[in-house]
């Protein structure tokens, strides 16, 4: 096992573009800092779909001061990629890529007199342990820490459930059902018939999430309403054949058996909130944020911050990039104010 030398001031967990933002504004207030992510960085993009164009303007997604210049208002999701590589690049960020951070120790009675408040334990790809020292951690792993799964009875064993979706054409006439209600559920089911695949929908609900986009809402009703998209509304797959799955309408419990290869479950995902409840931060059990000063972005444990989608708790359509961003300087702001003898209380 290897360890720093020194004391780091921040440790930041989770390489998205509000962790990054985070780095930056760290390094802009000379706070010695790493960043150290499981996967590659700005992981959460590389498991959106290849087409994707993100709904917010390209400024809007800009961190660190460096300008995301395109021709088109609206980003890809392959411009992001390369925009946010290129801040890394820019800033000389100190990234950990493919690294996992098994555990966080919160030292007892506060900092030690060489200014570690934390110990972070992490592990390589090849299997290397190391340990970080740290005055502060960083919790910015995103919203993508597990996949909202279906519980289906009798389980999955054929493998046929997917969580994430990049392109249609691996599904080529095939018959695919698509469940969920929101928006990435009717860009999927739309692009799947668009490009030769059998197409069904499922929503626990009887209509639309409201954050379905204004522009797509349209299309994929008129493929409802023409029959060319069955949609079953107020039901849940219940259980899978061979090569069937069954759909039960939820308030007439009516069972429908019909065709299936694959189902690809929009269903949403939920953060990984494990480092968080091992340091002893509080999470409201119905909202499902993290006990946090919103001004500073510090927990109720000294010394852990949050910043991005894991402050929204449940709600991941209330914090994206564009606000999430901010959250860097809140805290570099608040921790370069602070002494190491004062790291021993909340949202000072």
């Amino acid at each position: 096992m290897t360890a720093e030398a020194d004391p780091l001031d921040l440790v930041i967990v989770g390489a998205g573009p509000c962790g990054l933002a985070a780095a930056v504004a760290a390094k802009e207030s000379g706070l010695s800092h790493v960043v150290i992510d499981r996967g590659c960085i700005t992981e959460s993009l590389t498991h959106y779909p290849y087409y994707m164009t993100f709904f917010s303007t390209a400024e809007r997604l800009e961190i660190g001061d460096v300008p995301f210049t395109i021709p088109e208002p609206k980003p890809t999701r392959r411009q992001a990629l390369a925009y946010y590589r290129h801040v890394v690049a820019h800033h000389g960020l100190r990234v950990r890529q493919y690294e996992e951070v098994m555990g966080i120790v919160r030292r007892k009675g506060g900092e030690s007199a060489d200014g570690c408040g934390f110990v972070v334990h992490t592990c390589t790809r090849e299997g290397r342990e190391r340990r970080i020292r740290a005055r502060a951690v960083v919790i910015a792993t995103g919203g993508f820490g597990e996949p909202n799964r279906l519980e289906l009875e009798g389980g999955d064993p054929e493998g046929r459930v997917i969580h994430y979706y990049k392109d249609p054409y691996p599904f080529f006439d095939q018959d695919v059902m698509v469940v969920g209600g929101g928006n990435s559920a009717a860009e999927v089911a739309l692009e799947l018939y668009r490009n030769g695949v059998r197409v069904r929908m499922v929503h626990f609900l009887d209509v639309f999430d409201r954050g379905v986009k204004p522009w797509v809402r349209p299309d994929i009703d008129n493929r409802i309403a023409s029959g060319e998209i069955p949609m079953h509304w107020g039901s849940r797959v219940a259980r899978l054949g061979p090569g069937t799955a069954t759909i039960v309408h939820e308030e007439i419990g009516e069972a429908t058996e019909v065709t299936n290869d694959w189902i690809l479950a929009m269903t949403g995902w939920r953060p990984d909130r494990k480092l968080l409840h091992g340091l002893g931060v509080e999470t409201d059990p119905e909202t499902g944020i993290p006990a946090h000063d919103q001004a500073t972005m510090e927990t109720n444990v000294a010394g852990v911050y949050i910043a991005g989608v894991i402050a929204a708790g449940y709600n991941a359509n209330k914090i994206f990039i564009e606000n999430g961003r901010e959250h860097g300087r809140l805290i570099a702001r608040h921790l370069a104010a602070r002494t190491p003898d004062r790291m021993d209380g909340f949202g000072r």
